[in-house]
């Protein structure tokens, strides 16, 4: 292969890599983006359509014709992104298959990869029943999360807040436990049937702490009490657990708005903003989900002050 065909394939593959990760926020990544999303929302309606019976039979065809171009151009996605990921790395000592196996066994990755392989594994097994294994092309929705940062900011604030997390849950085992062993002592032997075993009212535990109710009516002047006091506790270590999780949400949002505003202070520094830096905040901004209006305030305060510096 000659020096000009593989600069052009290098530009070629770095080019993809761009407008599928939406390293540069241009038109061609936007629409990437839109389109892909478009088609990951279709599928999903597509699969809780066909459950239903009637839907199903009578326009079977059409959703296996749109099942198979779905398939066609999510496989297409998945082996341009293993390809392209190779640009990720391009260090002196970086190797092309650091940046595809960090693709490949990702959690985007292995969603991409197990929302396809249904479709091919019911072409290997055509006579399988394979209806289990089906129902993982609704992973595909969690394609989405990938132009959107809300469900890593969930799982980046509980993991700043682990320890306050941990604390509620160990809250929740132990209470699950002790409420669990005394309905089983005080209404097992006038409902054996309900309560035959601490396992048992562990179920009913939990059903109580979910829903508020665990279908399930005491009989017993004590069995009532208790009942009242476990929807009590339901509501409080709901209330503590949401607030653990809402504060710490917050928090991460309030800290990748504190991390874009260090780079705008960095980027006014020198008065002078290039292309580069324009195009490095633009992809700052689609990363962290801010809307204009917010990039806009920072701008401003971040040059008010350095006005009146």
């Amino acid at each position: 292969m000659s020096e000009a065909t593989t600069n052009t394939l290098r530009r070629v593959k770095r080019r993809i890599y761009e407008i599928l990760e939406g390293a540069v926020v241009d038109k061609a990544s936007h629409a990437c983006e839109i389109f892909i999303a478009t088609l990951v929302v279709a599928n999903v309606v597509a699969i809780i359509l066909e459950s239903v019976h009637s839907i199903h039979e009578a326009y079977e065809a059409y959703f296996h014709i749109f099942d198979l171009v779905s398939v066609m151009v999510f496989s297409l996605e998945y082996v341009l992104r293993v390809w392209t990921y190779s640009e990720k790395h391009t260090g002196p000592g970086d190797s092309p298959w650091q940046g595809r196996k960090e693709y490949v066994f990702s959690v985007f990755g292995l969603v991409d990869f197990f929302s396809t392989v249904p479709f091919y594994l019911q072409l290997l097994f055509p006579g399988a029943d394979l209806r289990v294994l089906r129902m993982f092309r609704l992973l595909r929705i969690f394609k989405l999360s990938r132009y959107n940062s809300a469900m890593e900011d969930m799982l980046e604030a509980i993991k700043s807040e682990w320890d306050s997390f941990s604390s509620a849950m160990f809250l929740l085992f132990i209470s699950c436990l002790l409420f669990s062993s005394l309905i089983y002592i005080i209404e097992g032997h006038d409902q054996p049937e309900i309560f035959p075993s601490i396992p048992a009212a562990m179920h009913w535990f939990i059903l109580t702490i979910i829903s508020g109710w665990g279908n399930v009516d005491p009989v017993t002047y004590l069995g009532t009490v208790l009942v009242i006091v476990t929807q009590v506790l339901a509501i409080a270590l709901a209330a503590i657990l949401t607030g653990v999780v809402a504060t710490a949400y917050t928090a991460q949002v309030q800290r990748r708005e504190s991390i874009y505003e260090m780079e705008v202070r960095e980027v006014l520094a020198d008065g002078v903003v290039s292309e580069e830096e324009k195009a490095k905040l633009k992809a700052l901004q689609a990363k962290y989900g801010m809307s204009d209006e917010q990039v806009d305030a920072i701008a401003n305060q971040v040059k008010a002050e350095k006005s009146t510096a």
